[in-house]
């Protein structure tokens, strides 16, 4: 993580991670995105769902938003903003 993400958190007083994640069918991460504000979540959590096609709602791909504690909850391959 960089300086200014975790400087981003602490200015917040919490750190809390808010994570957007993408699923498919099978239950493989396709897209990751986390970030420390939780306006900026919530949009990406509904671009994330309003981005999903009909073919992929029906084959089960879902948009998940959820709140960690540690960037060591935070996927590995998940792209990081501050």
């Amino acid at each position: 993580m960089s300086g200014s993400m975790k400087e981003a958190c602490l200015e917040a007083d919490t750190m809390a991670i808010w994570v957007n994640e993408q699923f498919d069918q099978c239950g493989i991460l396709r897209a990751c995105i986390a970030c420390c504000d939780e306006k900026q979540a919530q949009d990406c959590h509904e671009s994330f769902r309003d981005n999903l096609t009909d073919d992929q709602i029906a084959e089960g791909w879902t948009a998940q938003l959820r709140k960690v504690e540690t960037w060591d909850d935070v996927p590995v391959n998940a792209l990081k903003l501050d």
